[in-house]
């Protein structure tokens, strides 16, 4: 038995054929859209890539950008499907290619689903690539001189300035790095001297920030050095008192950035998702319908369309069923390729 079945008249017919006609044009529009949103997430990330350790945060826009041409090119040539189906002559090119057709738009629902998933379930791996990306970028901020590594100070200077943050998961991150060029350090000094030898790999680590973590909203002159040490400035209690530093980590900030895009990328791709799944049913009703025309020469005439012949349980059986004699034909291709090799061994 039919599953969902539902009674056409022409006019029916050619309602559904000219609603579906529009609909297309108008995914086609919402693939431009998906497309445009993947380039721009494809961009932000493009921008930051210094401080992110891996290329599998592109998998999400490169995956936006394929979803969103395909998703012009099928519904572009669903729109010509439906235009044509007002034309029996026309139509009648379109007919033995519907079939694979709906199969190939069903099997696109399925990706642009998983993709939308996608966007929603990014946060876990941006935010290990982000990790680990901000820490090899503090610690090449020092390597002005250094090929390849030189931009690395303005990219982390401005990272911190924009998004108003500072360090991987906060302002301390900097005490145990050394952030400042050997280059910049009097090493006839006793105090730097002092703080290389007290470090076990000899390093120059002080207890400062770079200038781009201090909030210029604070009413107070920024403190940058000597964080920790409290009689080194008036009136000053680092444990008590509000830092004029951002407190945020750039990691946090970064994240809740990115995360929020793609939410709102995935929101977007799932109606776009919905909107497609509808025009699928639609495509199937009008296919059933114009098939089940019994007298083609007689367009007046009423029809049934359904979405599937039969029951969801008798479709399950007769795809695993289709499978298992692909399967089997497959086996039996394979046994006549060997028992022809055997002779020739012989």
């Amino acid at each position: 038995m039919a599953l969902l079945k539902v009674k056409f008249d022409q006019k029916k017919r050619v309602k559904l054929a000219q609603g579906l006609w529009l609909m297309n044009w108008f995914s086609v529009l919402a693939g431009i859209i998906i497309f445009s949103l993947g380039l721009f997430l494809k961009i932000e990330l493009r921008k930051r890539s210094d401080v992110m350790n891996n290329s599998e945060s592109h998998f999400v826009p490169n995956s936006l950008i394929g979803m969103g041409l395909l998703s012009c090119v099928f519904n572009s040539l669903a729109g010509k499907i439906c235009y044509d189906a007002l034309d029996p002559a026309k139509y009648a090119k379109w007919k033995p290619w519907l079939k694979p057709y709906l199969a190939v738009c069903v099997l696109f629902n399925i990706a642009l689903l998983l993709v939308t998933l996608c966007c929603f379930l990014m946060r876990s791996s941006l935010e290990s690539t982000l990790a680990h990306g901000l820490k090899n970028g503090m610690k090449y901020y020092r390597d002005t001189d250094t090929p390849g590594r030189c931009f690395m100070k303005k990219t982390i200077d401005l990272l911190q300035i924009e998004f108003k943050c500072c360090g991987n998961n906060g302002f301390r991150d900097w005490f145990e790095i050394q952030w400042i060029s050997n280059r910049y350090l009097d090493f006839s000094s006793k105090e730097v001297k002092d703080r290389i030898k007290s470090n076990v790999d000899g390093r120059y680590l002080v207890d400062g920030v770079p200038f781009s973590c201090c909030n210029p909203s604070s009413p107070r002159p920024c403190i940058q050095y000597q964080l920790t040490n409290n009689s080194a400035h008036y009136s000053y209690d680092h444990q008590t008192e509000e830092l004029n530093l951002w407190v945020n980590g750039c990691r946090a900030a970064l994240l809740s950035y990115y995360s929020s895009l793609m939410n709102s990328m995935g929101a977007v791709t799932l109606l776009v998702w919905l909107f497609e799944v509808t025009i699928t049913i639609g495509l199937r009703y009008l296919h059933t319908a114009l098939e089940g025309v019994s007298n083609p020469e007689d367009p007046e005439c009423e029809s049934e369309g359904w979405l599937l012949e039969k029951s969801v349980s008798e479709t399950w059986k007769t795809f695993l069923e289709s499978l298992k004699k692909l399967g089997k034909s497959n086996q039996v291709e394979a046994e006549g390729a060997d028992a022809g090799q055997a002779p020739e061994a012989g």
